[in-house]
């Protein structure tokens, strides 16, 4: 019962102080995609601290439970986790997890059921809207899908064939390479498969609305896969065309006026590609990439910490 509760609250502890690290670090917009990794990382450390936490106190709660996690086990081992001396606390807080962790597999199939709706929803539009030509047959790669339209736009639209999909308007408005930056941001979207990153946050801060972890998890998500993106189209073709492109195509949508409007980030990501601040250096880079992955490692040790006492 004691590594189950030190795992339970590891992983509190987990949520509550991470997040409040990395909303302060001040690297995280100069490195998205190391923001993205050990973003991921912490949320799968508070994940798996509540399932090693669910399992152990399972095992201390069932014979049954325990004879399959602890099947290949030395009696010394058993006996260092001094199983079966708390049943009664054991078996709720391991009910309790096991609904959390069943919620959140309920919540992930529905955000899973509802994007691919409204993937179809948007497919059978844009059929309507593009058909195919007489004689032309549906390609199976990626194709770019010119719309009519009078408020410039591009987005991607995933799925087992994916579409590329640019207004008239936004053909109009950018020039020169603005629109192969826009293309590149896009396509960066789709090589680095946010949409499963976003509706894995989704998922988890509609099923838990009351954790702030999964909340800023969801949040940071989206902005983090913008800035990514924008670095990807900047490496090619220039900070200052992604920029510009941005701003042409919305300039209508009052983004960039003095009220509040629906996508606040924007205004930031501009001024983001302008001031071009530097990079982090590359060691740098890879000792926060090492870091977070070691972060999920933190719950396997302190499951182990009897096991390797026993046996040590």
């Amino acid at each position: 019962m004691l590594v189950s509760l030190a795992l339970l609250a590891l992983g509190v502890l987990t949520a509550v102080v991470a997040p409040r690290l990395l909303t302060r670090a001040d690297w995280v917009e100069r490195e998205p995609v190391v923001a993205l990794w050990v973003w991921q990382c912490v949320v799968a450390a508070v994940l798996l601290s509540f399932a090693l936490s669910m399992t152990f106190s399972a095992a201390a709660a069932w014979q049954a439970v325990r004879g399959h996690v602890f099947a290949p086990a030395p009696r010394a081992v058993i006996e260092a986790y001094a199983l079966g001396t708390d049943g009664p606390w054991s078996a709720a807080l391991a009910v309790v997890l096991a609904a959390g962790g069943l919620w959140t597999g309920a919540m992930l199939g529905r955000e899973i059921g509802v994007a691919r709706a409204r993937r179809r929803q948007r497919r059978c539009e844009l059929l309507v809207r593009a058909p195919l030509l007489p004689g032309e047959e549906p390609s199976g790669g990626e194709r770019l899908v010119v719309l009519e339209g009078e408020r410039p736009g591009a987005w991607w639209l995933p799925g087992g064939t994916p579409r590329l999909v640019v207004t008239t308007a936004a053909l109009r408005r950018l020039q020169g390479r603005q629109l192969d930056a826009v293309l590149a941001h896009e396509q960066g979207h789709a090589r680095a498969r946010h949409d499963w990153l976003l509706h894995c946050a989704t998922a988890l801060a509609a099923g838990f609305p009351g954790v702030p972890v999964f909340a800023a998890f969801r949040n940071q998500m989206h902005r983090l896969v913008e800035l990514a993106a924008d670095d990807v189209a900047s490496r090619r073709f220039g900070r200052r065309t992604i920029a510009l492109a941005l701003v042409e195509l919305n300039e209508d949508r009052g983004v960039f006026g003095p009220g509040p409007a629906h996508d606040a980030d924007l205004p930031q990501r501009v001024n983001r590609l302008l001031t071009a601040t530097p990079r982090l250096t590359a060691a740098r880079r890879l000792r926060l990439t090492a870091a977070a992955a070691l972060v999920p490692v933190v719950p396997v040790l302190v499951a182990f910490v009897p096991a390797l006492t026993a046996l040590g």
